[in-house]
């Protein structure tokens, strides 16, 4: 594989005292060319979910709430098209030594209400989310700095106010991708008015992004949210167009059914239905490109018949029951790639050859032995099902994980499906859906460690199935400590090995983001992380 300078970037920012990012002021993903025109008037109109919390950025981790934070704020660093950190509100980042950095900021960036993006917006923002009592999803993001913690309401010391502009950051031991991680949605700064009224703010936040919201009622929930350009953002991600009008469809197949009549302007998922015409349907203006995106399927131990050895022995049983192959090649017709490890093939450190991969692989021979010997400590009882959100295009696959795993275990198994996306996590967090469930990963930042921590530690925000092993933990912690990329992920190599024996989730594929756009678009490009650059869009 070519060697990713995306990590690389990051972890010569940690092991290199002094180093800086240095002002970035093009935009980092290219800019439309002359000859291209368009109308910088124009609204673009794309495709989008319903969020599934207010618009608070430590406590978005979905896609749909995800997509709107990042347009109407701006972190310290921004990512741009093929992952490599640009300053955004930072005129330097300075590691001073692998557990101190040093950030200043530049002068005269706004929130659209009017007030200057200062130190104390990051520091007080930060605090608020990793404050235990405001049981904010993306708390585990701020574990690393000093004063963190998982029991008590305290305060993170380690973030100093030096003036307004400039800010330290002391982690509490070395964190070999840190400075990588802050271009991350849980690192926004918040203004001051946010911390009057949190929940009044998440329904119609103030930013200081490439965007702001159109209006007070911009937000029409399970309809659209209307995005208007933000003059006053001086960043690398200033806005070509005039605005950014993203829909929440129901399904994936009306989006599509909308880009072909020149309904929607961009979008980044293609049905199922579509991906064997997509490409020929669409020209020149199909998008099919590998980005960090894991897909999988969890069990919670909690569920009968999946915790201790009878679990390992089913678990294991039922990932070699799956034809990832047969399935990635007739439903996805090649636009995904069977999984050999949870995290993605477009990141530093990815490797196919991990001990315990072969539990990947589709043996049914294997996979009944392995169900035989899970009977003989408890018999099987009831029925197998992965619950889903029928509006993102997933029964047909679903359909088919279940019709290989029934075919080869003799089982009964089927999806299960939910209405949208909200509902099905709000079970999922809530810790009350009865079945497996479908699970998947983009990226927040690029590297092997955001695949496998926020997933899999002990007590991790997005550890929906409530998995826990303490080797595995000291493992992911040897390697987020280490001082250079080779080590650290020789260390998250061999936690990935102790995921392949318990299985906590069960990896599938690795997707490409597949999507297009319409006659007239221009300068459309995708991220490394599977979103469309909807800055640079024109039209």
């Amino acid at each position: 594989m070519k060697r990713n300078k995306i990590a690389l970037a990051g972890i010569a920012l940690l092991v290199a005292g002094g180093l800086a990012l240095t002002g970035c002021s093009g935009s980092g993903g290219g800019t439309p060319s002359a000859s291209g025109g368009g109308d910088s008037t124009a609204i673009i109109k794309t495709n989008g979910s319903e969020p599934a919390n207010p618009l608070i950025p430590t406590n978005t981790n979905e896609v749909g709430g995800g997509k709107i934070l990042d347009e109407i704020f701006a972190g310290l660093v921004y990512y741009d098209a093929k992952g490599a950190p640009q300053n955004d509100m930072a005129e330097s980042i300075t590691v001073d030594d692998a557990q101190n950095l040093t950030v200043k900021l530049k002068k005269g960036q706004k929130f659209t209400d009017g007030t200057e993006v200062q130190a104390h917006n990051f520091i007080e923002a930060w605090n608020y989310g990793a404050k235990l009592s405001n049981k904010q999803l993306n708390s585990y993001f701020f574990e690393d700095i000093e004063g963190f913690s998982y029991d008590a309401d305290t305060e993170l010391t380690g973030l100093k106010e030096v003036d307004d502009y400039t800010f330290t950051i002391a982690l509490n031991k070395p964190a070999s991708d840190f400075a990588l991680r802050l271009g991350y949605s849980a690192f926004y700064p918040l203004p001051d008015a946010a911390f009057e009224d949190m929940d009044a703010f998440g329904q119609n936040p103030i930013g200081n992004g490439p965007y702001k919201i159109a209006s007070d009622d911009a937000w029409q929930h399970n309809v659209q949210i209307s995005l208007v350009k933000n003059d006053d953002y001086q960043g690398g991600r200033a806005a070509h167009n005039a605005g950014l009008d993203i829909v929440f469809y129901a399904t994936q197949d009306a989006a599509y059914a909308d880009l072909l009549s020149g309904e929607v302007d961009v979008i980044d998922g293609v049905p199922s239905s579509a991906l064997a015409t997509f490409e020929s349907e669409l020209g020149d203006r199909a998008v099919n490109q590998p980005a960090a995106v894991f897909q999988s399927f969890t069990i919670p131990g909690r569920l009968a018949h999946f915790s201790g050895e009878e679990g390992q022995l089913r678990r294991q049983a039922l990932s070699m029951s799956i034809d990832r192959e047969e399935i990635t090649k007739v439903v996805f017709n090649g636009t995904r790639t069977p999984a050999s490890d949870f995290t993605s093939p477009v990141i530093d450190g990815w490797s196919d050859k991990l001990e315990g991969s072969e539990v990947l692989a589709y043996n049914p021979d294997e996979a009944k032995k392995l169900w035989a010997q899970a009977d003989a400590i408890a018999p099987w009882s009831g029925a197998f099902q992965i619950s889903y959100n029928a509006d993102g295009g997933h029964q047909t696959w679903v359909d088919a994980v279940a019709n290989s795993i029934k075919n080869t275990l003799g089982i009964d198994a089927s999806g299960n499906p939910y209405a949208d996306f909200a509902s099905l996590r709000k079970d999922v967090t809530g810790r009350t859906i009865q079945t497996a469930f479908r699970t998947g990963w983009q990226a927040d930042y690029p590297g092997l460690y955001n695949f496998l921590g926020p997933l899999y530690a002990t007590n991790a925000g997005s550890n929906d199935g409530d998995y826990s092993n303490p080797e595995f933990d000291k493992l992911l912690s040897d390697g987020i400590s280490a001082t250079d990329s080779a080590t650290a992920n020789e260390y998250f190599q061999k936690a990935q090995s102790i995921l392949l024996k318990d299985l906590p989730a069960t990896p599938l594929w690795y997707s490409n983001v597949t999507g297009g756009f319409a006659e007239g678009v221009q300068n459309v490009e995708f991220g490394w992380n599977s979103v469309p650059l909807y800055y640079l869009i024109t039209k």
